[in-house]
């Protein structure tokens, strides 16, 4: 089944308005949180089929040795031929890897469990740090955003993934222990902006499992507001049943069931991200 956008609905409706003409070189993101079960590959699968939705042309790469966003989009083990792992250790070019989706417009290069042994293959490699970045620069022009799925770690994997990246995006889930990861998260970003990539920022921080039934959601999700500001997305990706069961059909939650209420986060996540983009598109052409 081909995923088209609905035709009718407010979060549709805010995202079709920010679709604008694209081209160059594809933004990439880092989606990724040290700390695992965050919503991190939910949030990067179904941002993805939002982005291809509205026409953006999108590759996700999955970095996570567990391929669950792989799994997610229905690619099965049988298609992994070529993988990640594959890019890393130069046994593939990415032509090679990407594998298309059920979503047009959006296409995957998928994960393996091999990908668990690479930081150990690597660690004698020269410039390990920027595989990824140099397996990127065979698609430049061919895609309009590229999003990478990290794993719950902050290893070479990781390092590589914020390497080729031009910004962050760190899924937030909202319980006690958030910000203490987060501020960990955010150092280390630093440390690599000033050690590999000076260009590397924080996109912005998706707040998600939100229930607004548990007054602790919303402590959360105010004290990360007050720490980072305006770098906390409006939208907040609820505790949703349709989110946690798309994942075992195959399908991500917009074509599993795209009425619910984690369908329609995703969607206004989408406009944002774009929104924001625009935002910054501007403001390099007037500081250049």
């Amino acid at each position: 089944m081909a995923f088209q956008i609905p035709e009718s609905g407010d979060a549709v409706e805010d995202l079709t308005k920010t679709l604008g003409a694209s081209g160059g070189d594809p933004r990439i993101l880092a989606v990724a949180n040290q700390k695992g079960g965050v919503g991190k590959t939910t949030t990067a699968v179904n941002l993805a089929t939002a982005l291809a939705a509205i026409r953006k042309k999108v590759l996700i790469i999955d970095l996570d040795p567990q391929g669950n966003a792989s799994t997610g989009l229905g690619v099965e083990r049988a298609m992994r031929k070529e993988t990640t792992y594959s890019l890393l250790v130069g046994d593939a070019r990415i032509a090679e890897a990407i594998v298309p989706t059920m979503v047009p417009g959006l296409s995957v290069v998928p994960s393996s469990v091999d990908l668990s042994g690479a930081e150990l293959e690597l660690i004698d490699v020269p410039r390990r740090e920027f595989r990824l970045k140099s397996a990127l620069a065979d698609v430049s022009g061919d895609f309009d955003y590229i999003l990478i799925d990290c794993p719950p770690a902050l290893g070479l994997l990781t390092l590589n993934a914020f390497c080729a990246a031009h910004a962050v995006l760190v899924p937030l889930q909202c319980e006690f222990y958030a910000l203490e990861g987060l501020s960990h998260l955010v150092k280390t970003v630093d440390r690599i902006k000033r050690a590999f990539n000076p260009a590397l920022e924080i996109q912005g921080v998706v707040l998600t499992m939100y229930d607004r039934r548990n007054n602790l959601s919303d402590m959360v999700a105010a004290d990360v507001r007050d720490h980072f500001g305006d770098k906390v997305y409006q939208t907040v990706i609820p505790r949703n049943v349709r989110v946690s069961e798309a994942p075992s059909f195959g399908k991500p939650v917009l074509l599993y069931d795209w009425r619910c209420a984690g369908s329609q986060a995703y969607i206004h996540l989408a406009g944002e991200v774009l929104k924001q983009e625009r935002s910054l598109n501007l403001e390099r052409r007037l500081s250049a």
